[in-house]
């Protein structure tokens, strides 16, 4: 049996809208780093995973992600190893724009974002169905080189909805009933081809 502890990296600016007041921006891609309040996250996150065995930390790309992970890593001797198939969603022309703005240009399509999501692709982006597939394909990867040990996966909010529908059996029409919020953990073991979860969206961590 291998365990997967999923979580999604500490919190951004970009979370909350600041420097500007114009609310949450679309992430994607942006290369974003965490901010105080992430960096909290994070060495939480740490603290509440210092007794877990895990074996390896792989991590998005991203710095946010990465960041998020390398507390955890530094106390247990580990190196964190970028994984490409669970980089965050390619929001195309929403990227970088905050979510009211994207709600006046494409009222339509960001009106069926909030009702549809599993239906939406962002012009010059991906939809869900793509997100899953290449993160699908990047957890079973790893799991396959930790048979029998304990992993971490820090990934983000897009990425880890995605796979939590994957591992419960759900389509990406679930999306928006997954809550994934900034710094929590979900606990999900493996074994035969079957995924069970333990934990989803925990952050008793972070009180």
């Amino acid at each position: 049996m291998t365990r997967i502890i999923l979580v999604r990296h500490g919190q951004t600016a970009w979370n909350v809208g600041a420097p500007s007041a114009e609310g949450e921006r679309f992430r994607g891609r942006v290369d974003l780093p965490l901010d105080e309040r992430g960096r909290a996250q994070a060495l939480a996150l740490a603290k509440r995973l210092a007794d877990e065995p895990i074996a390896a930390i792989y991590a998005s790309p991203l710095q946010r992600a990465i960041e998020t992970a390398e507390p955890t890593a530094r106390q247990l001797g580990l190196t964190v190893q970028p994984l490409e198939g669970i980089i965050d969603i390619n929001y195309g022309d929403w990227q970088e724009h905050p979510h009211s703005e994207v709600a006046r240009l494409y009222p339509s399509l960001y009106r069926q974002w909030l009702q549809e999501p599993h239906l939406v692709r962002p012009p010059g982006g991906e939809g869900l169905e793509e997100v899953r597939g290449r993160a699908m394909a990047a957890l079973y990867q790893v799991t396959g080189c930790h048979q029998d040990q304990t992993i971490l996966v820090a990934a983000h909010q897009v990425v880890n909805k995605v796979l939590v529908c994957a591992m419960l059996g759900l389509d990406n029409s679930h999306f928006w009933r997954i809550r994934q919020d900034n710094g929590c953990l979900n606990i999900f073991d493996y074994q035969e081809g079957v995924f069970t979860a333990l934990l989803i969206n925990d952050t008793c961590h972070l009180g």
